[in-house]
Formats: structure tokens, C-alpha cells, sequence
């Protein structure tokens, strides 16, 4: 299954994103079939390619609830978001 997710790269306190296109079973670090944007969370700066984003979703790719939250902010999708917060053990 392909999932739309974040990969952390960068240095500790300057980490960045890459939005990237993977199987779901890979590893964080590994690769990937395609670079969709990039998110500098210093910075604030979000740049995203909607055309390819909408073409992996119509293909069957499932975006991560992080990614999807981010996807409705930024109007590229529409739908409600999604609780990210972890639940607390008992």
C-alpha cells in the first residue's frame, strides 16, 4: 500500500520535511518513489506540488494524519481534520 508521508532530514534543531510518496512498510530513511514538497518548520514555509499530491491519491495512495491535516490547511483537499494526539496508557 502507497502512503503520503512526512521524512524528517536536516539537522537536529533545523530539521525539515520532505513529503514523499512510499510504501508503507519502508523504513523512514529509505526511499521513495517521489518527492511531492517540502515544509521548513523554522521558517514556516510549506511548498507543496498539488498536481502530483492529487495524482497519487487518485491512484490509491492513503495520505499519513499528519499529512492530511496539513492538505486540508493548505486547500488541497477538503474533509475534516483528523486527532493526531497520541492516546494515554491506562
Amino acid at each position: 500500500m502507497l502512503v503520503i508521508r512526512l521524512q524528517k532530514v536536516g539537522k537536529i534543531h533545523t530539521a525539515t520535511f520532505r513529503v514523499v510518496v512510499t510504501q508503507k512498510t519502508a523504513a523512514a530513511k529509505r526511499k521513495y518513489l517521489e518527492l511531492l514538497g517540502n515544509i521548513n518548520r523554522k521558517t514556516k514555509a510549506v511548498s507543496l506540488n498539488k498536481e502530483r499530491i492529487l495524482y497519487w491519491i487518485s491512484k490509491g495512495a492513503q495520505p499519513s494524519s499528519v499529512i492530511h491535516n496539513l492538505l486540508i490547511s493548505q486547500g488541497i483537499i477538503m474533509g475534516k481534520k483528523i486527532s493526531v494526539h497520541k492516546k494515554a496508557k491506562a
